[in-house]
């Protein structure tokens, strides 16, 4: 039974210590999550609303593993030039743009030198301070806007991938860090209120059903 209706329970994950074939696929999977469970849609509403279609700018993709959220973009956004960041230079195989292997706590960018700055999937691995933290950081570096999505934590999407492993036939290790990442999920009211704490004023945060993700929205005026 989940556990976490109450708050967020971060624990680790078996990707952080995954071997290169195991991340790989494991990649792959949550490419396939991102584009049939909704998390490209997202990404393109809400960067439509801070962009145009015809513009140019700089999108800086923290976590960005793969990449596949960058090149999404980038077909509906012609002008996007992606930096991809990630830990590992594992994870940015084939990740669109430049690639940078850095830390997100310090990420080595001076300040408002991104036009965008975009994470996905990537804040429920923290704790709340950490997550300020890392909000702080990456508004620091925003020039136009900041856009995050992650999971909403929620019954449903807690036990929609170990239900649906004879379907998709996912990995062992999507079915243990799917439930444990949606335990350490947010509600969109917890997200708002990070977001303050960390300095950043007027977030806008929708909940996207039947995705069950989170997004937050913060321009600069």
């Amino acid at each position: 039974m989940i556990a976490c209706l109450g708050g967020r329970i971060v624990q680790p994950e078996l990707l952080d210590h995954a071997s290169a074939e195991e991340a790989r696929r494991n990649l792959r999977e949550l490419v396939s999550i991102n584009r049939y469970l909704g998390g490209h849609r997202i990404l393109l509403d809400r960067l439509a609303e801070a962009m145009r279609r015809e513009d140019e700018f700089t999108f800086l993709d923290v976590g960005a593993a793969s990449g596949d959220m960058a090149i999404a973009a980038r077909r509906r956004f012609p002008g996007l030039r992606a930096i991809s960041l990630d830990y590992r230079a594992l994870h940015l195989e084939g990740s669109p743009g430049d690639c940078v292997v850095a830390d997100a706590f310090q990420l080595p960018f001076a300040e408002r030198s991104v036009d965008i700055v975009h994470c996905s999937l990537f804040l429920h691995h923290f704790s709340d301070r950490e997550v300020e933290r890392l909000l702080a950081g990456f508004w620091g570096v925003s020039r136009r806007a900041l856009i995050v999505q992650d999971l909403e934590r929620n019954p449903l999407p807690y036990y929609f991938i170990p239900a649906t492993r004879w379907l998709f036939r996912w990995s062992d290790l999507v079915v243990h860090d799917g439930p444990i990442s949606v335990q350490a999920a947010f509600r969109a009211k917890e997200l708002v209120q990070l977001a303050a704490s960390a300095g950043i004023a007027g977030a806008r945060v929708r909940t996207h059903r039947p995705a069950f993700r989170i997004s937050l929205l913060a321009m600069r005026s």
